[in-house]
Protein backbone atom coordinates (compact mmCIF):
# COMPACT_ATOMS: atom_id res chain seq x y z
CA UNK A 1 0.00 0.00 0.00
CA UNK A 2 1.02 3.62 -1.22
CA UNK A 3 0.56 6.99 1.12
CA UNK A 4 -0.99 8.89 -1.36
CA UNK A 5 -0.49 11.91 1.12
CA UNK A 6 0.07 13.42 4.35
CA UNK A 7 -1.18 16.12 6.73
CA UNK A 8 0.02 17.73 9.09
CA UNK A 9 -1.11 20.31 11.88
CA UNK A 10 0.10 22.06 15.14
CA UNK A 11 3.29 20.08 14.56
CA UNK A 12 7.01 21.85 15.54
CA UNK A 13 7.24 24.23 12.20
CA UNK A 14 3.31 23.83 10.88
CA UNK A 15 0.73 25.63 12.48
CA UNK A 16 -2.59 24.99 10.24
CA UNK A 17 -3.05 22.03 7.78
CA UNK A 18 -0.46 21.39 5.35
CA UNK A 19 -0.62 18.80 2.75
CA UNK A 20 2.30 17.20 1.83
CA UNK A 21 1.62 14.97 -1.54
CA UNK A 22 3.80 12.13 -2.01
CA UNK A 23 4.84 9.98 -4.92
CA UNK A 24 7.49 7.80 -5.44
CA UNK A 25 9.89 10.27 -5.39
CA UNK A 26 9.47 13.25 -3.08
CA UNK A 27 11.88 15.96 -2.59
CA UNK A 28 11.52 18.75 -0.29
CA UNK A 29 13.73 22.24 -0.69
CA UNK A 30 13.28 25.02 1.39
CA UNK A 31 15.70 27.30 3.15
CA UNK A 32 17.66 25.97 6.81
CA UNK A 33 14.96 26.27 9.60
CA UNK A 34 12.06 26.37 6.97
CA UNK A 35 10.47 23.58 8.73
CA UNK A 36 11.72 21.01 5.90
CA UNK A 37 12.58 18.55 8.60
CA UNK A 38 9.07 18.67 10.13
CA UNK A 39 7.87 16.67 7.31
CA UNK A 40 9.95 13.56 8.23
CA UNK A 41 9.99 13.83 12.19
CA UNK A 42 6.57 13.37 11.57
CA UNK A 43 6.87 10.40 9.90
CA UNK A 44 9.38 9.24 12.82
CA UNK A 45 6.84 10.36 15.19
CA UNK A 46 4.05 8.13 14.07
CA UNK A 47 6.45 5.04 13.49
CA UNK A 48 7.46 5.35 17.28
CA UNK A 49 3.82 5.79 18.70
CA UNK A 50 2.76 2.43 15.97
CA UNK A 51 5.64 0.25 17.57
CA UNK A 52 6.12 1.65 20.93
CA UNK A 53 2.67 3.47 21.82
CA UNK A 54 3.84 6.48 23.14
CA UNK A 55 2.53 9.96 21.79
CA UNK A 56 5.13 12.03 24.87
CA UNK A 57 7.82 10.49 22.45
CA UNK A 58 11.89 12.46 23.09
CA UNK A 59 14.16 10.47 21.19
CA UNK A 60 12.19 8.73 18.75
CA UNK A 61 13.24 5.15 17.93
CA UNK A 62 13.76 4.94 14.55
CA UNK A 63 15.62 8.45 15.22
CA UNK A 64 18.27 8.16 17.46
CA UNK A 65 19.74 11.34 18.49
CA UNK A 66 18.86 13.03 14.90
CA UNK A 67 15.45 12.91 15.78
CA UNK A 68 14.46 14.34 19.28
CA UNK A 69 10.96 15.83 19.44
CA UNK A 70 11.61 16.34 23.38
CA UNK A 71 8.07 15.58 24.02
CA UNK A 72 4.79 16.92 23.48
CA UNK A 73 5.81 19.91 25.17
CA UNK A 74 8.23 20.46 22.67
CA UNK A 75 6.92 19.59 19.33
CA UNK A 76 3.21 20.82 19.41
CA UNK A 77 3.51 24.18 17.40
CA UNK A 78 4.94 27.21 19.60
CA UNK A 79 4.63 24.78 22.40
CA UNK A 80 0.80 25.57 23.48
CA UNK A 81 -0.65 22.30 24.97
CA UNK A 82 -4.09 23.19 24.24
CA UNK A 83 -3.63 22.83 20.78
CA UNK A 84 -3.87 19.34 19.01
CA UNK A 85 -1.49 17.59 16.83
CA UNK A 86 -2.89 16.49 13.65
CA UNK A 87 -1.53 13.72 11.66
CA UNK A 88 -3.53 12.62 8.58
CA UNK A 89 -2.89 9.64 6.13
CA UNK A 90 -4.16 9.80 2.52
CA UNK A 91 -4.68 6.41 0.83
CA UNK A 92 -5.99 5.51 -3.03
CA UNK A 93 -8.25 3.07 -2.63
CA UNK A 94 -7.19 1.01 -5.52
CA UNK A 95 -4.09 0.15 -3.01
CA UNK A 96 -6.21 -1.26 -0.80
CA UNK A 97 -7.15 -5.45 -0.31
CA UNK A 98 -10.12 -7.49 0.63
CA UNK A 99 -13.23 -6.90 1.85
CA UNK A 100 -12.06 -3.04 2.42
CA UNK A 101 -11.45 -2.52 -1.09
CA UNK A 102 -14.80 -4.05 -1.96
CA UNK A 103 -16.59 -1.52 0.28
CA UNK A 104 -14.45 1.53 -0.91
CA UNK A 105 -14.13 0.70 -4.45
CA UNK A 106 -16.33 3.69 -4.99
CA UNK A 107 -14.08 6.23 -3.26
CA UNK A 108 -11.60 8.28 -4.88
CA UNK A 109 -9.44 9.21 -1.55
CA UNK A 110 -9.74 8.03 2.20
CA UNK A 111 -7.96 10.18 5.04
CA UNK A 112 -7.38 8.56 8.23
CA UNK A 113 -6.76 11.31 10.75
CA UNK A 114 -5.21 11.16 14.42
CA UNK A 115 -5.45 13.92 17.21
CA UNK A 116 -2.60 14.10 19.71
CA UNK A 117 -3.13 15.78 22.67
CA UNK A 118 -2.37 16.35 26.44
CA UNK A 119 -5.50 14.94 27.81
CA UNK A 120 -8.11 16.79 26.60
CA UNK A 121 -11.61 16.87 28.12
CA UNK A 122 -14.34 18.85 27.24
CA UNK A 123 -14.81 22.24 24.99
CA UNK A 124 -15.43 24.71 27.60
CA UNK A 125 -16.66 28.66 27.55
CA UNK A 126 -14.49 31.15 28.55
CA UNK A 127 -15.86 34.58 30.39
CA UNK A 128 -14.66 36.05 27.21
CA UNK A 129 -17.32 33.82 24.93
CA UNK A 130 -14.65 31.91 23.42
CA UNK A 131 -13.97 28.15 23.68
CA UNK A 132 -11.29 26.83 25.12
CA UNK A 133 -10.57 23.47 25.64
CA UNK A 134 -10.98 21.39 29.61
CA UNK A 135 -7.40 19.46 29.77
CA UNK A 136 -6.82 16.48 32.29
CA UNK A 137 -4.49 18.32 35.03
CA UNK A 138 -2.31 15.09 34.81
CA UNK A 139 -1.29 16.18 31.20
CA UNK A 140 -1.46 12.69 30.04
CA UNK A 141 -0.51 12.34 25.89
CA UNK A 142 -2.67 10.49 24.10
CA UNK A 143 -4.58 9.75 20.82
CA UNK A 144 -7.43 11.70 21.38
CA UNK A 145 -9.13 11.78 18.15
CA UNK A 146 -9.59 9.45 15.25
CA UNK A 147 -11.79 10.16 12.08
CA UNK A 148 -11.76 8.78 9.20
CA UNK A 149 -13.10 10.99 5.61
CA UNK A 150 -13.47 9.58 2.54
CA UNK A 151 -13.69 12.12 -0.38
CA UNK A 152 -13.55 14.97 1.48
CA UNK A 153 -16.73 13.95 3.69
CA UNK A 154 -16.36 12.87 7.19
CA UNK A 155 -17.68 9.29 7.57
CA UNK A 156 -16.93 8.49 11.37
CA UNK A 157 -15.63 10.23 14.25
CA UNK A 158 -14.49 8.88 17.64
CA UNK A 159 -12.88 10.75 20.38
CA UNK A 160 -11.35 10.23 23.87
CA UNK A 161 -13.27 10.19 27.77
CA UNK A 162 -12.27 10.70 30.62
CA UNK A 163 -11.99 7.32 31.39
CA UNK A 164 -9.20 7.16 28.83
CA UNK A 165 -11.62 5.39 26.44
CA UNK A 166 -12.58 6.32 22.43
CA UNK A 167 -16.05 5.85 21.83
CA UNK A 168 -17.54 6.78 18.46
CA UNK A 169 -19.19 10.01 18.50
CA UNK A 170 -20.91 10.34 14.82
CA UNK A 171 -21.29 7.87 11.93
CA UNK A 172 -22.61 9.81 9.14
CA UNK A 173 -25.50 7.35 7.62
CA UNK A 174 -25.99 9.65 4.89
CA UNK A 175 -22.15 9.46 3.01
CA UNK A 176 -21.93 7.46 0.21
CA UNK A 177 -19.91 5.30 0.62
CA UNK A 178 -21.12 4.21 3.99
CA UNK A 179 -24.70 3.40 2.17
CA UNK A 180 -22.97 1.25 -0.27
CA UNK A 181 -21.55 -0.65 2.46
CA UNK A 182 -25.30 -0.84 4.36
CA UNK A 183 -26.15 -2.51 0.85
CA UNK A 184 -23.75 -4.38 0.25
CA UNK A 185 -23.36 -6.26 3.88
CA UNK A 186 -26.82 -5.50 5.23
CA UNK A 187 -29.14 -6.08 2.80
CA UNK A 188 -28.64 -9.75 1.81
CA UNK A 189 -29.76 -10.76 5.50
CA UNK A 190 -32.84 -8.89 5.23
CA UNK A 191 -36.16 -9.10 3.14
CA UNK A 192 -35.62 -6.60 1.49
CA UNK A 193 -33.70 -6.51 -2.65
CA UNK A 194 -32.33 -3.00 -2.24
CA UNK A 195 -32.80 0.12 0.32
CA UNK A 196 -33.88 3.93 -0.57
CA UNK A 197 -33.91 7.34 0.95
CA UNK A 198 -37.02 6.21 3.27
CA UNK A 199 -35.33 3.47 4.93
CA UNK A 200 -31.99 5.24 6.42
CA UNK A 201 -33.99 8.01 7.38
CA UNK A 202 -36.09 5.32 9.58
CA UNK A 203 -32.58 4.00 10.14
CA UNK A 204 -31.17 7.01 12.11
CA UNK A 205 -32.59 6.80 15.62
CA UNK A 206 -31.64 3.13 15.51
CA UNK A 207 -27.76 4.04 14.47
CA UNK A 208 -27.64 7.14 17.33
CA UNK A 209 -28.51 4.71 19.72
CA UNK A 210 -26.07 2.07 18.50
CA UNK A 211 -23.12 4.55 18.06
CA UNK A 212 -22.25 5.89 21.36
CA UNK A 213 -22.26 2.33 22.99
CA UNK A 214 -19.32 1.54 20.77
CA UNK A 215 -15.90 1.11 22.75
CA UNK A 216 -12.72 2.02 21.25
CA UNK A 217 -9.09 1.17 22.76
CA UNK A 218 -5.74 2.22 20.96
CA UNK A 219 -3.78 -0.28 19.97
CA UNK A 220 0.29 1.71 19.02
CA UNK A 221 -1.24 4.82 17.58
CA UNK A 222 -4.20 3.61 15.98
CA UNK A 223 -7.61 2.59 17.61
CA UNK A 224 -8.97 -1.01 17.99
CA UNK A 225 -13.17 -1.48 18.54
CA UNK A 226 -13.52 -3.92 21.40
CA UNK A 227 -13.17 -7.81 20.43
CA UNK A 228 -15.94 -8.25 23.03
CA UNK A 229 -18.30 -5.79 20.52
CA UNK A 230 -17.63 -8.08 17.26
CA UNK A 231 -18.00 -11.25 19.51
CA UNK A 232 -21.53 -10.05 20.29
CA UNK A 233 -22.67 -9.15 16.88
CA UNK A 234 -21.03 -12.38 15.26
CA UNK A 235 -23.26 -14.62 17.94
CA UNK A 236 -26.16 -12.05 16.92
CA UNK A 237 -25.44 -13.19 13.34
CA UNK A 238 -26.33 -16.68 13.94
CA UNK A 239 -30.28 -15.50 15.19
CA UNK A 240 -30.06 -13.13 12.26
CA UNK A 241 -30.46 -16.17 10.17
CA UNK A 242 -33.61 -17.63 12.27
CA UNK A 243 -35.52 -14.36 11.86
CA UNK A 244 -39.46 -14.40 10.71
CA UNK A 245 -39.59 -12.92 7.47
CA UNK A 246 -41.57 -10.00 5.63
CA UNK A 247 -41.05 -6.95 7.91
CA UNK A 248 -38.87 -4.39 6.29
CA UNK A 249 -38.04 -2.69 9.11
CA UNK A 250 -37.71 -4.13 11.27
CA UNK A 251 -35.03 -6.72 9.68
CA UNK A 252 -33.16 -3.87 8.26
CA UNK A 253 -33.36 -2.37 11.88
CA UNK A 254 -32.04 -5.47 13.37
CA UNK A 255 -29.18 -5.61 11.23
CA UNK A 256 -28.22 -2.85 11.54
CA UNK A 257 -27.79 -3.70 15.41
CA UNK A 258 -26.08 -6.83 14.22
CA UNK A 259 -24.01 -5.97 11.84
CA UNK A 260 -22.84 -2.59 12.32
CA UNK A 261 -20.18 -3.21 15.68
CA UNK A 262 -18.46 -5.69 13.43
CA UNK A 263 -18.59 -4.12 9.90
CA UNK A 264 -16.95 -0.72 12.50
CA UNK A 265 -14.57 -3.07 13.35
CA UNK A 266 -13.57 -4.46 10.63
CA UNK A 267 -13.23 -1.13 8.60
CA UNK A 268 -11.52 0.46 11.65
CA UNK A 269 -9.22 -2.27 12.20
CA UNK A 270 -8.25 -2.83 8.65
CA UNK A 271 -7.04 0.90 7.77
CA UNK A 272 -5.08 0.80 10.73
CA UNK A 273 -3.01 -2.63 10.31
CA UNK A 274 -3.04 -1.56 6.62
CA UNK A 275 -1.31 2.04 8.05
CA UNK A 276 0.06 0.53 10.74
CA UNK A 277 2.63 -2.33 8.11
CA UNK A 278 3.69 0.98 5.94
CA UNK A 279 4.81 3.19 9.02
CA UNK A 280 6.79 0.32 9.73
CA UNK A 281 8.32 0.10 6.73
CA UNK A 282 9.53 3.20 6.94
CA UNK A 283 14.07 3.65 6.57
CA UNK A 284 15.37 6.70 8.20
CA UNK A 285 18.69 8.17 7.49
CA UNK A 286 19.54 11.21 9.42
CA UNK A 287 21.96 14.25 7.76
CA UNK A 288 25.02 13.14 9.96
CA UNK A 289 26.38 9.73 8.90
CA UNK A 290 27.98 7.27 11.17
CA UNK A 291 31.69 6.76 11.08
CA UNK A 292 32.31 3.29 11.91
CA UNK A 293 35.28 1.78 13.53
CA UNK A 294 38.41 0.58 11.61
CA UNK A 295 37.45 -3.17 12.07
CA UNK A 296 33.72 -3.87 11.40
CA UNK A 297 33.60 -6.83 12.74
CA UNK A 298 33.81 -6.33 16.24
CA UNK A 299 31.64 -3.50 16.30
CA UNK A 300 28.90 -3.73 18.98
CA UNK A 301 27.02 -0.85 18.55
CA UNK A 302 23.41 -1.09 17.10
CA UNK A 303 21.39 0.92 19.08
CA UNK A 304 18.83 3.65 17.09
CA UNK A 305 21.65 6.13 16.50
CA UNK A 306 23.85 4.13 15.12
CA UNK A 307 21.00 2.66 12.58
CA UNK A 308 19.59 6.49 11.67
CA UNK A 309 23.27 7.70 10.99
CA UNK A 310 23.59 4.50 8.27
CA UNK A 311 26.10 2.47 10.90
CA UNK A 312 24.09 -0.57 9.88
CA UNK A 313 24.43 -0.20 6.29
CA UNK A 314 28.14 -1.47 6.96
CA UNK A 315 26.71 -4.57 8.54
CA UNK A 316 24.30 -4.90 4.90
CA UNK A 317 27.41 -4.52 2.78
CA UNK A 318 29.29 -7.40 4.58
CA UNK A 319 26.69 -9.60 5.03
CA UNK A 320 24.87 -9.74 1.81
CA UNK A 321 27.21 -10.14 -1.50
CA UNK A 322 24.04 -8.81 -4.41
CA UNK A 323 24.76 -5.31 -2.23
CA UNK A 324 28.16 -5.14 -2.11
CA UNK A 325 28.94 -5.47 -5.96
CA UNK A 326 26.35 -2.85 -6.64
CA UNK A 327 28.58 -0.49 -4.43
CA UNK A 328 31.30 -1.76 -5.66
CA UNK A 329 30.38 -0.35 -9.24
CA UNK A 330 29.33 2.63 -8.30
CA UNK A 331 32.29 3.58 -6.33
CA UNK A 332 34.52 2.31 -9.17
CA UNK A 333 32.50 3.85 -12.12
CA UNK A 334 34.61 5.77 -14.25
CA UNK A 335 31.24 8.26 -14.45
CA UNK A 336 30.74 7.98 -10.51
CA UNK A 337 32.90 8.11 -7.65
CA UNK A 338 35.94 7.29 -9.88
CA UNK A 339 37.88 5.76 -6.55
CA UNK A 340 40.06 2.52 -7.16
CA UNK A 341 38.76 0.83 -4.01
CA UNK A 342 36.84 -2.00 -3.81
CA UNK A 343 34.70 -3.80 -0.52
CA UNK A 344 36.00 -7.10 0.02
CA UNK A 345 35.26 -9.02 3.03
CA UNK A 346 38.16 -11.08 4.75
CA UNK A 347 37.81 -13.63 7.68
CA UNK A 348 39.42 -12.73 11.04
CA UNK A 349 39.96 -15.52 13.97
CA UNK A 350 40.78 -15.69 17.15
CA UNK A 351 43.83 -15.84 18.91
CA UNK A 352 44.67 -19.77 19.25
CA UNK A 353 41.69 -20.80 17.11
CA UNK A 354 44.24 -22.87 14.84
CA UNK A 355 47.70 -24.79 16.22
CA UNK A 356 50.29 -22.32 16.05
CA UNK A 357 52.91 -24.79 14.26
CA UNK A 358 50.25 -25.59 11.70
CA UNK A 359 51.69 -22.74 9.55
CA UNK A 360 55.51 -24.33 9.54
CA UNK A 361 54.12 -28.06 9.29
CA UNK A 362 51.95 -26.18 6.01
CA UNK A 363 54.87 -25.16 4.33
CA UNK A 364 57.26 -28.04 4.80
CA UNK A 365 54.63 -30.24 3.70
CA UNK A 366 53.76 -28.38 0.56
CA UNK A 367 57.67 -27.44 -0.43
CA UNK A 368 57.70 -30.92 -0.36
CA UNK A 369 54.84 -31.97 -2.15
CA UNK A 370 55.73 -29.39 -5.27
CA UNK A 371 59.09 -30.50 -5.28
CA UNK A 372 58.29 -33.92 -5.57
CA UNK A 373 55.14 -32.99 -8.34
CA UNK A 374 56.62 -30.62 -10.46
CA UNK A 375 60.33 -30.55 -9.89
CA UNK A 376 62.32 -27.24 -8.80
CA UNK A 377 62.93 -26.15 -12.57
CA UNK A 378 58.94 -26.27 -13.48
CA UNK A 379 57.81 -25.35 -10.40
CA UNK A 380 59.74 -21.89 -11.11
CA UNK A 381 59.01 -22.15 -14.64
CA UNK A 382 55.09 -21.85 -14.12
CA UNK A 383 54.63 -19.33 -12.09
CA UNK A 384 50.68 -19.09 -12.47
CA UNK A 385 50.30 -22.82 -11.72
CA UNK A 386 47.31 -22.68 -9.05
CA UNK A 387 49.17 -24.36 -6.28
CA UNK A 388 52.44 -22.49 -6.93
CA UNK A 389 50.02 -18.76 -6.47
CA UNK A 390 48.91 -20.27 -3.27
CA UNK A 391 52.21 -21.15 -2.02
CA UNK A 392 53.30 -17.76 -2.80
CA UNK A 393 50.18 -15.94 -0.91
CA UNK A 394 50.89 -18.73 2.30
CA UNK A 395 54.84 -18.04 2.37
CA UNK A 396 54.53 -14.16 1.81
CA UNK A 397 52.25 -13.98 4.87
CA UNK A 398 54.04 -16.52 7.25
CA UNK A 399 57.24 -14.49 6.46
CA UNK A 400 55.32 -11.24 7.84
CA UNK A 401 54.11 -13.32 10.34
CA UNK A 402 55.78 -16.66 12.03
CA UNK A 403 53.02 -17.93 13.30
CA UNK A 404 49.48 -18.66 11.49
CA UNK A 405 47.30 -15.69 12.48
CA UNK A 406 44.48 -14.14 10.50
CA UNK A 407 46.15 -12.99 8.17
CA UNK A 408 47.13 -15.90 6.78
CA UNK A 409 43.76 -17.66 7.21
CA UNK A 410 41.80 -16.46 3.84
CA UNK A 411 45.29 -17.50 1.43
CA UNK A 412 45.79 -20.87 3.56
CA UNK A 413 41.79 -21.56 3.54
CA UNK A 414 42.17 -21.74 -0.47
CA UNK A 415 45.15 -23.87 -0.45
CA UNK A 416 43.98 -26.69 1.40
CA UNK A 417 40.73 -27.45 -0.27
CA UNK A 418 43.01 -27.67 -3.21
CA UNK A 419 45.34 -29.80 -1.91
CA UNK A 420 43.23 -32.36 0.70
CA UNK A 421 41.84 -33.58 -3.34
CA UNK A 422 45.89 -34.60 -4.14
CA UNK A 423 45.81 -36.17 -0.53
CA UNK A 424 49.01 -34.08 0.16
CA UNK A 425 48.02 -32.66 3.49
CA UNK A 426 46.25 -35.21 6.09
CA UNK A 427 42.35 -35.10 7.17
CA UNK A 428 43.55 -33.95 10.79
CA UNK A 429 45.12 -30.45 9.24
CA UNK A 430 42.13 -29.66 6.65
CA UNK A 431 39.57 -30.56 9.63
CA UNK A 432 41.82 -27.70 11.67
CA UNK A 433 40.95 -24.85 8.77
CA UNK A 434 37.36 -26.55 8.63
CA UNK A 435 36.84 -25.67 12.03
CA UNK A 436 38.71 -22.22 11.81
CA UNK A 437 36.32 -21.20 9.26
CA UNK A 438 33.36 -21.82 11.29
CA UNK A 439 34.99 -19.21 14.10
CA UNK A 440 35.86 -16.90 11.78
CA UNK A 441 34.50 -13.32 12.15
CA UNK A 442 33.62 -11.28 8.66
CA UNK A 443 35.49 -7.93 8.32
CA UNK A 444 35.24 -5.75 5.56
CA UNK A 445 37.99 -3.58 3.96
CA UNK A 446 38.68 -1.63 0.87
CA UNK A 447 41.51 -2.78 -1.34
CA UNK A 448 43.08 -0.67 -3.34
CA UNK A 449 43.02 -2.02 -6.94
CA UNK A 450 45.81 -0.20 -8.07
CA UNK A 451 48.49 -1.45 -5.87
CA UNK A 452 46.55 -4.49 -3.97
CA UNK A 453 46.90 -2.93 -0.62
CA UNK A 454 44.41 -3.50 2.26
CA UNK A 455 43.17 -0.04 3.83
CA UNK A 456 40.07 0.85 6.12
CA UNK A 457 38.05 3.40 5.55
CA UNK A 458 39.28 5.34 7.95
CA UNK A 459 41.84 5.63 5.40
CA UNK A 460 40.71 7.33 2.75
CA UNK A 461 38.37 10.11 2.31
CA UNK A 462 35.40 10.77 3.98
CA UNK A 463 33.06 10.95 1.14
CA UNK A 464 33.06 7.30 0.81
CA UNK A 465 31.98 6.40 4.34
CA UNK A 466 28.97 9.41 3.78
CA UNK A 467 27.92 8.36 0.68
CA UNK A 468 28.01 4.45 1.33
CA UNK A 469 24.85 4.30 3.65
CA UNK A 470 22.82 6.20 1.19
CA UNK A 471 23.77 3.76 -1.65
CA UNK A 472 23.13 0.88 0.69
CA UNK A 473 19.51 2.02 1.66
CA UNK A 474 18.61 2.24 -2.36
CA UNK A 475 20.05 -0.67 -2.82
CA UNK A 476 19.02 -3.26 -0.47
CA UNK A 477 15.63 -2.02 0.69
CA UNK A 478 12.51 -3.14 -1.48
CA UNK A 479 8.91 -1.62 -0.98
CA UNK A 480 10.09 0.75 1.93
CA UNK A 481 9.34 4.24 2.82
CA UNK A 482 12.99 5.78 2.72
CA UNK A 483 13.45 9.16 4.27
CA UNK A 484 16.66 10.51 3.67
CA UNK A 485 18.08 14.06 4.93
CA UNK A 486 20.99 15.14 3.20
CA UNK A 487 21.97 12.39 1.31
CA UNK A 488 23.91 14.54 -0.73
CA UNK A 489 26.24 15.22 2.52
CA UNK A 490 30.40 15.44 1.80
CA UNK A 491 29.84 14.42 -2.18
CA UNK A 492 31.31 16.37 -5.00
CA UNK A 493 28.33 18.18 -7.27
CA UNK A 494 28.83 15.67 -9.77
CA UNK A 495 28.12 13.16 -7.56
CA UNK A 496 25.23 14.49 -6.59
CA UNK A 497 23.91 14.69 -10.01
CA UNK A 498 24.58 10.64 -10.03
CA UNK A 499 22.22 9.98 -6.93
CA UNK A 500 19.64 11.10 -8.74
CA UNK A 501 19.63 7.98 -11.01
CA UNK A 502 20.09 5.88 -7.91
CA UNK A 503 17.32 7.56 -6.51
CA UNK A 504 15.35 6.39 -9.55
CA UNK A 505 16.64 2.86 -9.94
CA UNK A 506 15.54 2.35 -6.07
CA UNK A 507 12.14 4.38 -6.13
CA UNK A 508 10.80 3.52 -10.11
CA UNK A 509 12.76 -0.13 -10.62
CA UNK A 510 12.00 -3.50 -9.65
CA UNK A 511 12.69 -2.70 -5.66
CA UNK A 512 9.76 -0.58 -5.93
CA UNK A 513 10.45 1.96 -2.85
CA UNK A 514 9.34 5.56 -2.09
CA UNK A 515 11.62 7.53 -1.74
CA UNK A 516 11.40 10.99 1.01
CA UNK A 517 14.57 13.16 0.86
CA UNK A 518 15.41 16.24 2.41
CA UNK A 519 17.76 17.90 0.08
CA UNK A 520 19.51 21.31 -0.55
CA UNK A 521 21.36 19.91 -3.91
CA UNK A 522 19.82 21.30 -7.24
CA UNK A 523 22.51 18.76 -9.09
CA UNK A 524 20.51 15.82 -7.53
CA UNK A 525 17.24 18.02 -8.99
CA UNK A 526 18.92 18.85 -12.40
CA UNK A 527 19.44 14.99 -13.21
CA UNK A 528 15.78 14.28 -12.60
CA UNK A 529 14.46 16.53 -14.80
CA UNK A 530 16.85 15.69 -17.29
CA UNK A 531 15.76 11.68 -16.83
CA UNK A 532 11.75 13.25 -17.41
CA UNK A 533 12.95 15.14 -20.30
CA UNK A 534 15.16 12.05 -21.83
CA UNK A 535 12.04 9.92 -20.89
CA UNK A 536 9.91 12.09 -23.10
CA UNK A 537 11.99 12.29 -26.13
CA UNK A 538 13.28 8.39 -26.23
CA UNK A 539 16.60 8.99 -25.11
CA UNK A 540 17.19 7.28 -21.52
CA UNK A 541 19.59 5.43 -21.03
CA UNK A 542 18.59 1.60 -21.02
CA UNK A 543 19.69 0.91 -17.63
CA UNK A 544 17.28 2.86 -16.04
CA UNK A 545 13.18 3.21 -15.81
CA UNK A 546 11.26 6.14 -17.34
CA UNK A 547 10.46 8.77 -15.41
CA UNK A 548 7.16 11.27 -15.86
CA UNK A 549 6.31 13.96 -13.64
CA UNK A 550 3.55 12.31 -12.03
CA UNK A 551 6.65 10.10 -10.52
CA UNK A 552 8.27 13.14 -8.85
CA UNK A 553 7.06 15.29 -6.53
CA UNK A 554 8.98 18.55 -5.81
CA UNK A 555 7.55 20.37 -2.74
CA UNK A 556 9.22 23.80 -1.41
CA UNK A 557 8.43 24.55 2.16
CA UNK A 558 9.13 28.19 3.85
CA UNK A 559 7.92 30.43 6.22
CA UNK A 560 5.21 32.40 6.61
CA UNK A 561 5.47 34.33 9.74
CA UNK A 562 4.57 32.05 12.87
CA UNK A 563 4.76 29.26 10.70
CA UNK A 564 5.53 27.07 7.46
CA UNK A 565 3.87 26.15 4.19
CA UNK A 566 4.21 23.70 1.98
CA UNK A 567 4.34 24.34 -1.66
CA UNK A 568 3.69 22.47 -5.02
CA UNK A 569 6.88 22.49 -7.81
CA UNK A 570 4.85 20.62 -10.39
CA UNK A 571 7.01 19.72 -13.34
CA UNK A 572 5.82 19.35 -17.22
CA UNK A 573 6.82 16.64 -19.47
CA UNK A 574 9.85 18.15 -20.49
CA UNK A 575 11.45 18.28 -17.10
CA UNK A 576 10.71 21.96 -16.33
CA UNK A 577 9.47 23.54 -13.60
CA UNK A 578 5.91 24.93 -14.49
CA UNK A 579 6.42 28.15 -12.29
CA UNK A 580 9.18 29.59 -10.58
CA UNK A 581 10.82 29.44 -7.08
CA UNK A 582 9.32 31.26 -4.42
CA UNK A 583 11.63 34.36 -3.91
CA UNK A 584 14.44 33.83 -6.34
CA UNK A 585 15.82 29.99 -4.37
CA UNK A 586 18.54 28.72 -6.16
CA UNK A 587 19.43 31.91 -8.03
CA UNK A 588 23.02 32.58 -5.81
CA UNK A 589 24.63 31.51 -8.84
CA UNK A 590 23.78 34.21 -10.92
CA UNK A 591 23.65 36.73 -8.22
CA UNK A 592 27.04 36.12 -7.24
CA UNK A 593 28.22 36.25 -11.03
CA UNK A 594 26.41 39.29 -11.80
Amino acid sequence: MTLNALRVANFKAFGPSQRIPLRPITLLYGANSSGKSSVLHALALAHHAVETGDVDVHRTQIGGDSIDLGGFGQYVHQRQRQRQVELTFEIIPDMLTGRIAEWLRAARVVAVELGIGSGYLAERISLAADHERETNQEGNVRVERFSVEVDGISMLTMSARRDGLLRLDRLNHAHPVFREVFRAIFVPGTTTLDTDHEDFTGLAEVLDELVPGIIVRRRGLFPQIEDQVAREARDEEIALAAMRRGHRREDLARAVQVFLPHILQELVDGLSTMLEARIRRMLYLGPLRSYPPRHLGFSQRRDANWCAGGGNAWDVVRTRKDVRMRVNSWLGDAERLKTPYELQVRQLLPAGTLPTDLAPRLEATLRDFLLRLLGESQYLSEPRHPLSEAMKAVRYAIIREPTFDAETFAAVEDLVDALVDTEAITDEWAQAVIEGRKQAIQDLVLIDKRSGTRVSHRDVGIGVSQVLPVLVAAYASKERLLAIEQPEIHLHPSLQAELGDVVIESALGEAGNECLIETHSEHLLLRIMRRIRQTAMGELPENLPPVHPDDVMLLFVEPDGDHSLVREMPLNERGELVKAWPGGFFEEGMRELF
